[in-house]
C-alpha cells in the first residue's frame, strides 16, 4: 500500500488504478457545513479521546487533534452502516483538491463502468494526477452499524489528514460523494495517552490470515491488531479487522460477499441482515498495530477482512463467546 506511487506507473494500467479506487471516493466531497466537536477528557487510561458522530452523512468531530495516541470513538447515530478511515494526502493537499481535481475523474469513471462501458471507464482514470499515487491509508475503525458505538485507538504522526467513509448507498453511490468526508490536523502536541494493554492479541497478514486465541469470556475486551504485512487485494485493497456479531443462523457466505467492495452487491446499503458491525481496525501499512475495544455478551462472532473469499484466505474467523 505504501508503493501507490511505483503501482500507478505500471501496467496494465487499467487493474491497478482500481487499487486507489476506495480511496478517491471516499474522499470526493460534497463538502457541507460540518459540525466539529472538541476532544473529550475523561477520567480513564484513555485520557484523551476524540469523539466523532455521525448522524446523517457526516463526521462531526474536531478540526485538530492531538499526535500520538489517540483513541478515537465512533458514535454511528445515522441509519446506515459507516467506517472512518484516515489517510494522508502529499503536503499541500486537501480534500479540495480531490473535490476539483480527482473527484470529476472518478465520477465519469465511475459512471461508465456501472453502465458496463468497462474499458472506457479504465481509461478515465489516466487523468489522474500525479501526486495522486502518494496517498497512503494510515488507519481507521471497522464497519460500525447504525446506533453502534465503536473505539478504535491509533498511533498518528503530526500532519494533514483525511477521514472518509466508502461504505455504498443502495444506488451505489458511495458514501464520502454524499459528503462523508473531511480534513483534520493531527498537531505536534502530543495526547500524552499511552499505549493500550490488550487482552487479545490478533495478528493478520497474507500468508496466515487472522489468528488470535478464540478463547474469550464475556465483558469488554480490547484487541490489539498487528499487521504482520499488507498486499493488495483482488479488489485492490489490503487487509484490515472488522467485529461482527452474528444472529442465529445467518449465513457467513452473504456476510462474506458483502465485505468486498468490488462486487456489485458488495458494501452496499443496506446491510445484509442477521450481522451487528462492532468496530475493528481499518487499512494500516505493515508493521503498524491498533486496538479496537468491544463489549461482548454471550453469542457468536466474528472476525473479517475486507477482501474477496476471505473464508478460504482464513480472514473469517467465527468464535463463541459462552457465559462464565
Amino acid at each position: 500500500m505504501k508503493k501507490f506511487k511505483f503501482l500507478m506507473q505500471t501496467k496494465p494500467f487499467n487493474k491497478l488504478i482500481i487499487l486507489f479506487l476506495p480511496g478517491i471516493l471516499m474522499i470526493q466531497s460534497c463538502k457541507k457545513d460540518q459540525k466539529t466537536t472538541e476532544p473529550e477528557m475523561v477520567e480513564s487510561e484513555k485520557d484523551y479521546v476524540v469523539e466523532i458522530i455521525t448522524e446523517n452523512m457526516d463526521f462531526q468531530m474536531s478540526d485538530t487533534i492531538s499526535s500520538g495516541w489517540n483513541t478515537f470513538r465512533y458514535k454511528n447515530l445515522s441509519p446506515q452502516t459507516h467506517f472512518f478511515l484516515i489517510d494522508k494526502y502529499p503536503e499541500g493537499k486537501t480534500s479540495e483538491d480531490a473535490e476539483k481535481v480527482v473527484g470529476p475523474v472518478f465520477d465519469s469513471a465511475m459512471k461508465l463502468i456501472m453502465e458496463g462501458k468497462t474499458e472506457e471507464g479504465y481509461a478515465e482514470f489516466e487523468k489522474l494526477p500525479e501526486w495522486f499515487g502518494e496517498v497512503v491509508f494510515v488507519g481507521g475503525s471497522g464497519l460500525l452499524s447504525p446506533n453502534q458505538v465503536g473505539e478504535t485507538t491509533l498511533n498518528l504522526k503530526p500532519g494533514k489528514y483525511i477521514v472518509e467513509c466508502y461504505v455504498k448507498m443502495s444506488n451505489g453511490v458511495f458514501h464520502t460523494s454524499m459528503g462523508m468526508t473531511k480534513d483534520i490536523e493531527v498537531t505536534t502536541n502530543d495526547s500524552g495517552n499511552k499505549e493500550l494493554s490488550a487482552d487479545i492479541d490478533v495478528n493478520v497478514s497474507s500468508t496466515e490470515g487472522i489468528v488470535f486465541n478464540d478463547s474469550i469470556s464475556p465483558g469488554e475486551h480490547t484487541f490489539s491488531v498487528f499487521f504482520k504485512d499488507q498486499i493488495v487485494h483482488e479488489n485492490f485493497v489490503g487487509h484490515d479487522i472488522n467485529l461482527v456479531r452474528i444472529d442465529g443462523n445467518s449465513d457467513l457466505k452473504v456476510l462474506e460477499n458483502w465485505m468486498n467492495w468490488a462486487d456489485p452487491k458488495g458494501l452496499i446499503e443496506p446491510a445484509p441482515q442477521g450481522f451487528t458491525f462492532m468496530g475493528g481496525v481499518n487499512d494500516m501499512p505493515q508493521g503498524n498495530k491498533g486496538y479496537f475495544t468491544a463489549s461482548l455478551e454471550p453469542g457468536t462472532y466474528a472476525l473479517i477482512s475486507e477482501v474477496p473469499n476471505a473464508s478460504t484466505k482464513n480472514m473469517l474467523k467465527t468464535f463463541i463467546v459462552l457465559n462464565d
